[in-house]
Protein backbone atom coordinates (compact mmCIF):
# COMPACT_ATOMS: atom_id res chain seq x y z
CA UNK A 1 0.00 0.00 0.00
CA UNK A 2 1.75 3.46 -1.18
CA UNK A 3 1.27 6.44 1.23
CA UNK A 4 2.17 9.69 0.00
CA UNK A 5 3.34 13.21 2.02
CA UNK A 6 3.72 16.04 0.50
CA UNK A 7 5.83 18.50 1.70
CA UNK A 8 7.23 22.26 0.55
CA UNK A 9 4.13 24.25 1.29
CA UNK A 10 4.06 27.54 3.10
CA UNK A 11 3.59 31.30 2.96
CA UNK A 12 4.95 33.31 -0.05
CA UNK A 13 4.86 36.79 -1.67
CA UNK A 14 3.45 37.47 -5.00
CA UNK A 15 5.98 36.36 -8.04
CA UNK A 16 7.51 34.54 -5.53
CA UNK A 17 8.45 30.70 -6.00
CA UNK A 18 8.12 27.06 -4.11
CA UNK A 19 8.55 23.50 -4.75
CA UNK A 20 6.66 20.70 -3.55
CA UNK A 21 7.75 17.67 -2.66
CA UNK A 22 5.43 14.26 -2.69
CA UNK A 23 7.65 11.44 -1.19
CA UNK A 24 5.88 7.96 -1.76
CA UNK A 25 6.45 5.02 0.20
CA UNK A 26 5.18 1.22 0.87
CA UNK A 27 5.40 0.94 -3.05
CA UNK A 28 7.17 2.01 -5.94
CA UNK A 29 5.88 4.83 -8.10
CA UNK A 30 7.43 3.96 -11.29
CA UNK A 31 4.56 2.69 -13.54
CA UNK A 32 2.12 5.38 -12.10
CA UNK A 33 1.06 8.50 -13.51
CA UNK A 34 1.02 10.93 -10.51
CA UNK A 35 -0.59 14.29 -10.36
CA UNK A 36 -0.79 17.27 -8.23
CA UNK A 37 -4.02 18.81 -7.67
CA UNK A 38 -5.20 21.59 -5.04
CA UNK A 39 -8.43 22.60 -3.61
CA UNK A 40 -9.43 26.42 -2.92
CA UNK A 41 -11.53 27.48 0.21
CA UNK A 42 -14.94 26.94 -1.09
CA UNK A 43 -13.68 25.67 -4.59
CA UNK A 44 -13.87 21.46 -5.88
CA UNK A 45 -10.87 19.97 -6.31
CA UNK A 46 -8.86 20.25 -9.58
CA UNK A 47 -5.99 18.81 -11.64
CA UNK A 48 -2.73 20.89 -11.55
CA UNK A 49 -0.31 18.91 -12.97
CA UNK A 50 0.43 15.08 -13.89
CA UNK A 51 3.26 13.35 -15.48
CA UNK A 52 2.99 9.89 -17.02
CA UNK A 53 5.27 6.88 -16.04
CA UNK A 54 6.68 8.13 -18.85
CA UNK A 55 7.60 11.08 -18.42
CA UNK A 56 4.85 13.22 -20.06
CA UNK A 57 3.60 15.57 -18.54
CA UNK A 58 0.72 17.91 -18.96
CA UNK A 59 -0.77 21.17 -17.04
CA UNK A 60 -4.32 23.10 -15.99
CA UNK A 61 -4.16 26.10 -18.34
CA UNK A 62 -4.02 28.55 -15.13
CA UNK A 63 -0.27 27.13 -14.26
CA UNK A 64 0.85 26.48 -17.77
CA UNK A 65 4.54 28.61 -18.38
CA UNK A 66 4.88 28.88 -14.36
CA UNK A 67 4.61 25.50 -12.62
CA UNK A 68 6.69 22.13 -13.82
CA UNK A 69 6.07 18.54 -12.60
CA UNK A 70 8.61 16.24 -12.32
CA UNK A 71 9.50 13.06 -10.94
CA UNK A 72 12.70 11.14 -9.24
CA UNK A 73 11.45 7.01 -9.59
CA UNK A 74 14.53 6.44 -7.88
CA UNK A 75 13.90 8.37 -4.87
CA UNK A 76 10.37 8.06 -5.03
CA UNK A 77 9.48 11.39 -5.47
CA UNK A 78 7.70 13.77 -7.09
CA UNK A 79 7.96 17.82 -7.73
CA UNK A 80 6.06 20.83 -8.48
CA UNK A 81 7.89 23.39 -9.45
CA UNK A 82 5.82 26.79 -8.94
CA UNK A 83 7.27 30.07 -10.21
CA UNK A 84 5.38 33.42 -10.51
CA UNK A 85 2.51 32.67 -8.26
CA UNK A 86 0.12 34.49 -7.58
CA UNK A 87 -3.02 34.88 -4.74
CA UNK A 88 -5.56 32.74 -7.22
CA UNK A 89 -2.62 29.67 -6.51
CA UNK A 90 -3.59 29.80 -2.83
CA UNK A 91 -4.95 25.77 -1.77
CA UNK A 92 -4.21 23.32 0.04
CA UNK A 93 -2.48 21.05 -2.53
CA UNK A 94 -2.37 17.21 -2.55
CA UNK A 95 -0.13 14.70 -4.69
CA UNK A 96 -1.80 11.91 -6.05
CA UNK A 97 -1.46 8.61 -7.76
CA UNK A 98 -3.86 6.93 -10.66
CA UNK A 99 -5.68 8.44 -13.16
CA UNK A 100 -8.57 8.93 -11.71
CA UNK A 101 -6.60 8.99 -8.55
CA UNK A 102 -6.91 6.12 -6.16
CA UNK A 103 -4.93 8.13 -3.42
CA UNK A 104 -4.33 11.26 -1.68
CA UNK A 105 -1.79 12.54 0.51
CA UNK A 106 -2.58 14.78 3.40
CA UNK A 107 -1.94 17.85 1.92
CA UNK A 108 0.15 20.65 1.74
CA UNK A 109 -0.60 24.61 2.29
CA UNK A 110 0.68 27.10 0.10
CA UNK A 111 -0.74 30.67 0.45
CA UNK A 112 0.27 33.41 -1.38
CA UNK A 113 0.22 36.91 -0.55
CA UNK A 114 -0.51 39.84 -2.43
Amino acid sequence: QVQLVESGGGLVQAGGSLKLTCAASGSSIRFSTMGWYRQAPGKERELVARILSTGSTNYADSVKGRFTISRNNVKNMVYLQMNSLDSEDTALYYCAQGVPPRLYGQGTQVTVSS
